[in-house]
């Protein structure tokens, strides 16, 4: 994968010692490492009964959004958003990762076996998802979800 490595370089930019880091996520055979929300991002983690449809709306909106995660379970989908996001948001159901926060962050060019995956991998750029895009896309997604669960 050509931006693997300047998509990891970004991502371990956050950690105490990004050298370290690089080398350790390297050498995991999990392949993850445990990275600082709140400096270079945040997260904003949804349901994925809305997250997935939420981010099928942002694609059409969007020719690139930015980096989403996603549990084994499929549980959870979380966007990595502008630092600082976290704090501001309000939403139920939306748990937040922002500075004292540490998440578990997969390898972005290879497969992770540690429960967490990439549903877009970050390309290095620090390209983000626009919180404003992002609440807009949910409201959408919701709105679609409810309108289905009425016509059952």
């Amino acid at each position: 994968m050509p931006g693997a490595k300047t998509a990891v370089a970004w991502l371990a930019s956050v950690a105490p010692d990004p050298g370290a880091c690089r080398r350790e996520w390297e050498r995991n055979p999990q392949g993850i490492a445990l990275l600082p929300a709140g400096k270079a991002w945040d997260v904003l983690f949804l349901p994925s009964r809305l997250g997935c449809p939420t981010l099928d709306v942002l694609f059409r909106v969007l020719d690139q959004p930015g980096p989403v995660l996603a549990d084994s379970r499929d549980a959870r989908t979380g966007f990595l958003v502008p630092p600082g996001t976290a704090a501001r948001w309000l939403g139920t159901g939306v748990r937040t990762a922002g500075p004292g926060t540490w998440i578990v962050v997969p390898h972005p060019g290879r497969p992770s076996a540690a429960g967490v995956r990439w549903l877009i991998p970050p390309d290095g750029s620090g390209t983000l998802t626009d919180p404003a895009l992002l609440e807009l896309a949910m409201h959408e997604a919701a709105a679609g979800l409810a309108a289905g669960e009425g016509e059952r």
